[in-house]
């Protein structure tokens, strides 16, 4: 006696007989009336309530003008037909940020999961492998709510049991073509759910002109761009150590110049001191008046200036030790950031073995252990690999700009960046389109930010050397 198998699995039988098809019935069992009009009913005021529940403007805005037609008539309603425009367009020229975060992106979010995400998420989840068809039953993951922002679609989902935050990661690309996004990242939101953050359109697209220059002293976060929802872009360089990679062309000067461009005022009142080395000699060599002394450009100055430093923080250690954990900057003890342009040409091309493996011991011991007394490095390269920078995982903050290979974004910013939505392979060559554009990893989170630093043009850096030298002597004329 044959086996009653599941529809989906009626394929595989073989007949003996060709000429016969095999043919199931399923059993029918007979639902009393009462009991089907009952389960419509929960499930209708079930969705009912949902929906008001998540969308209370859009069912009041909906369900308003037949409240007022019954109980005032259809005059009052034309009277509020003409008067609430008034009132929103008022509302949206005074307050527009109000109106956005009140009305605005909760309508677009209601609009967005009817029209594009609740529409498409069978066949997209389907199609993408999250989805499961078995014994004739889709298993979905459960669409939970959709937020909207001035730039992305936040989406809510909760995982099928079993399932694994790298089965969606995966599958990235599929649910960014499916939802008509050019991207697709994600962040845990608890146990068993994630946020999927879908880009309408492109808010870093435009390059940015400088930050102006700040008007009080201060040694950080300093702002040196935007990140992708519109707020600034804070840089810390005070007790930390970052580490800017990215191929020819990608900006990473954008980054140095901004971060300087921003400790303008506090070097200018000796809290802080730039301490540069220039291999290329064309970057910073352009704002060396800033540099003073502290600037290096051959290989064996180098070495001799980052062994400066390391007895300078030595020296500082001496004297913090049993005193104080953290630094604070002051005229007598200022904060001293070590840039290092192109890095990778002083710890593995450089062809004299002896400077190579002293500028790697110095460059070691400053960040494993300068944070605490003042002493900070930010160091760009261009090549990421381990053989070449070999102590990248010293440095707490890490910038990837454009990368060439999609194994380099995880050789910068750590296993799974990339699964994260650290797209650092994907950023266009076009200077305009490109250059500055970065995904930025925080000692403090796993979650990459996509930032675009302002470009900072040989025009404000003479700015910035005149300001500097103007400054300096207004201080000596005071003092």
């Amino acid at each position: 006696m044959l086996r009653r198998l599941p529809g989906d699995e009626a394929r595989n039988l073989v007949s003996t007989t060709p000429d016969t098809a095999v043919v199931f019935r399923p059993a029918v069992m007979q639902t009393p009336a009462i009991v089907t009009i009952v389960i419509w009913l929960a499930r209708l005021l079930r969705g009912l309530v949902r929906t008001l529940w998540r969308h209370p403007i859009a069912c009041t805005a909906a369900v308003a003008p037949a409240v007022v037609t019954l109980a005032y008539g259809w005059r009052m309603t034309v009277v509020l037909a003409g008067f609430l425009p008034t009132v929103g367009l008022s509302w949206v020229l005074l307050e527009r940020d109000s109106f956005l975060r009140v009305v605005g992106w909760p309508l677009l979010a209601w609009w967005r999961l009817v029209w594009v995400y609740r529409r498409h998420w069978q066949p997209v989840m389907i199609v993408s492998g999250l989805g499961r068809h078995l014994r004739g039953r889709d298993y979905l993951p459960r669409l939970v709510k959709v937020r909207c922002t001035s730039w992305a679609d936040l989406v809510t989902v909760k995982m099928l049991n079993g399932q694994a935050v790298k089965d969606w990661t995966d599958r990235a690309d599929h649910l960014a073509h499916g939802f008509g996004a050019r991207s697709c990242r994600m962040s845990i939101a608890r146990a068993g759910r994630l946020v999927l953050t879908l880009p309408r359109h492109d808010p870093l697209a435009e390059p940015l002109p400088a930050i102006p220059i700040p008007e009080t002293p201060s040694v950080g976060p300093v702002e040196i761009g935007l990140c992708e929802d519109g707020t600034p872009y804070r840089l810390k360089v005070h007790g930390t150590h970052v580490l800017i990679a990215g191929a020819t062309g990608a900006g990473k000067g954008s980054y140095l110049w901004s971060a300087i461009r921003g400790l303008l005022p506090a070097m200018r009142a000796a809290l802080v001191q730039v301490w540069a080395l220039d291999p290329k000699r064309m970057e910073l060599s352009f704002g060396r008046a800033l540099f003073g002394s502290r600037y290096a450009a051959t290989p064996a100055e180098c070495a001799d200036l980052l062994e400066a430093a390391v007895s300078l923080m030595q020296e500082r250690a001496d004297r913090f030790g049993g005193n104080q954990r953290s630094h604070t900057p002051t005229v007598a003890d200022p904060f001293v950031l070590v840039v290092v342009d192109e890095v990778a040409f002083l710890t593995a091309y450089q062809s004299d073995k002896g400077l190579r493996e002293r500028t790697k011991a110095a460059l070691a011991t400053l960040t494993t252990q300068g944070r605490a007394v003042g002493v900070g490095v930010m160091a760009a390269l261009q090549d990421p690999r381990k053989e070449v920078m070999n102590i990248r995982n010293l440095f707490p903050d890490k910038i990837a700009l454009r990368l060439d290979e999609s194994e380099q974004v995880d050789m910068v910013l750590g296993d799974g960046a990339r699964d994260r939505g650290a797209l650092a392979d994907h950023i266009s060559p076009v200077p305009e389109l490109g250059a500055g554009i970065g995904y930025v990893r925080l000692e403090t989170s796993p979650d990459p930010i996509r930032v675009r630093a302002a470009y900072v043009s040989d025009e404000d850096i003479r700015a910035m050397v005149a300001s500097f030298s103007t400054g300096r002597a207004g201080a000596h004329a005071r003092g």
